[in-house]
């Protein structure tokens, strides 16, 4: 059965890219794979390998996803694990705001609806900036940035949608491609 790892994401304004940009421009940070800029979302939920034949079923389902439009700052610094050497850095949507969590209960319930299996983990919306080599050098210069940058607050953005997404894993790293674009609102 042919399959297509799949994710439901946020998509990020041009002008929030940008401000974003600045802050993954650090010199010495050799030891930190950059995401490209093109690839930054906010991860709704994480399908996983999806049978080819449901996709467009499920892409039905979420076209019936209402929620109305919502602004949300860019707001916290962390890294994952959080209490072990850093793997991943990220930036937060701060506290985020009632409608997005409404939005990931509302595709949560839709996704079990469908037979799709759950995603268990905790919903903590963030922009995934860096993962960080597993070495002394990678640790080293994730702390140096995660205290550079401890008190990041940038500018709220307007969240009027969210896309079915569709990664494909290469040797140089994910491609991530928009399979639909859905209004929050009509």
């Amino acid at each position: 059965m042919e399959c297509a790892r799949l994710f439901l994401a946020l998509p990020l304004p041009e002008t929030i890219r940008a401000v974003v940009a600045e802050l993954m421009e650090p010199a010495d940070a050799r030891d930190l794979r950059w995401t490209r800029l093109e690839q930054l979302h906010v991860t709704l939920r994480f399908l996983g390998d999806t049978p080819v034949d449901q996709i467009e079923p499920l892409a039905e389902r979420l076209a019936e996803v209402r929620v109305e439009p919502f602004l949300v700052p860019l707001e916290g610094i962390g890294a994952f694990p959080p209490k072990a050497p850093p793997r991943v850095l990220w930036l937060g949507l701060g506290a985020g705001h009632p409608r997005l969590h409404q939005l990931r209960q509302r595709i949560d319930d839709l996704v079990l609806a469908t037979g799709l299996e759950a995603d268990l983990r905790t919903f903590h919306p963030h922009l995934t900036l860096a993962r960080c080599t597993p070495t002394p050098a990678g640790a080293n210069a994730a702390a140096q940035w995660l205290k550079t940058h401890r008190d990041y607050a940038g500018p709220p953005f307007l969240i009027d949608a969210f896309e079915l997404c569709a990664s494909e894993l290469l040797p140089t790293g994910a491609v991530h491609r928009v399979i639909r674009h859905f209004a929050l609102a009509k």
